[in-house]
């Protein structure tokens, strides 16, 4: 049966190819999106642009709404003034959702909306489960005050699903993309001493989460979206390497990641070993268990 969903963040990295799942499930589906409606449905597909929130007040409701908008975390250095754009993109976003639900005629079966592996914080190598408690900084705060935005739904008898997020490997895009011209010029390396986790997933894992998040009537609560094999960041700079053909011996230093990255360079420097523990318990299964093929398939598209 088809469904109509309200899709923020559908022009990015992985709402993009969410997208076009959903609309071959038949589904009708609105994106939000300050781009065109034209530039929309050339990276969207047949989907409906919609410029500002503000226009579904009083709305008749859709039946899901899936909620991934949120300026890139790393696009550039955190000031202050950074840093509140990263909030406003996410949080601020979606308390206005979710107040918008609030004047529907009808609310929602289902939300799944964004979150982030970072809610743990700096966890060391540490096993990281759903359960795990975290480690009070900025990524933390900005997860655990985005995730309590889009919680306020569950009041009103919706079933929210989090979709904590790792590190995404995909084709033509997202933070792989970053790595490879440098690894092809033959000076990637590992960052700092290589022993920090990075809690890595393949777009197609996440996008096929998602829905099961969405379909999976069953679900609620908060997920964490990684591979059941996270690696530490030497093992994922030797395996770069290896699938690219170059040489991964020239390390970036801690000590010039903090100097030309300040407070950010902790994204780089620390991390978790998270595992999908309730995806598994719950019978999910990923395509993408081990990280080569991952890569392999990311770089040959």
């Amino acid at each position: 049966m088809s469904r109509h969903i309200l899709l923020t963040g559908g022009t990015g990295f992985i709402g993009r190819i969410l997208c076009r799942e959903l609309l071959a499930n038949g589904d009708q589906i609105t994106v939000l999106s300050r781009q065109s409606a034209a530039d929309v449905r050339a990276i969207c597909g047949r989907v409906e642009a919609l410029p500002d929130l503000a226009k579904l007040r009083g709305h008749k409701g859709f039946d899901a709404i899936i909620n991934l908008a949120g300026e890139g975390i790393a696009d550039k250095r955190w000031s202050e003034t950074r840093k509140q754009a990263i909030r406003d993109s996410r949080i601020e976003l979606t308390q206005q959702l979710v107040d918008v639900v609030k004047t529907w005629q009808q609310p929602p079966q289902v939300m799944v909306s964004g979150s982030a592996v970072g809610f743990y914080g700096a966890q060391g190598g540490i096993e990281v489960t759903e359960a795990t408690l975290p480690h009070n900084e900025f990524t933390h705060r900005l997860c655990s005050d985005w995730e309590q935005a889009a919680m306020e739904l569950a009041d009103m008898g919706v079933r929210v699903c989090l979709s904590r997020t790792g590190i995404v490997v995909g084709p033509n895009g997202g933070f792989l993309q970053r790595m490879i011209l440098p690894f092809k010029l033959g000076v990637g390396g590992k960052l700092g001493s290589g022993e920090q986790y990075m809690p890595w997933v393949h777009r197609q894992d996440v996008v096929v989460a998602l829905l099961w998040m969405l379909n999976t009537e069953t679900a609620s609560g908060a997920y964490n979206v990684v591979s059941p094999s996270p690696v530490t960041n030497a093992t994922f700079t030797k395996t770069l390497g290896s699938v690219l053909h170059r040489s991964t011996i020239l390390p970036a230093p801690a000590v010039a990641l903090k100097l030309a990255l300040g407070e950010m360079s902790g994204l780089l420097l620390t991390g978790q070993r998270a595992i999908p523990a309730r995806l598994q318990a719950e019978g999910f299964e990923f395509r993408f268990t081990d990280l080569e093929p991952a890569l392999k398939d990311a770089i040959a598209n």
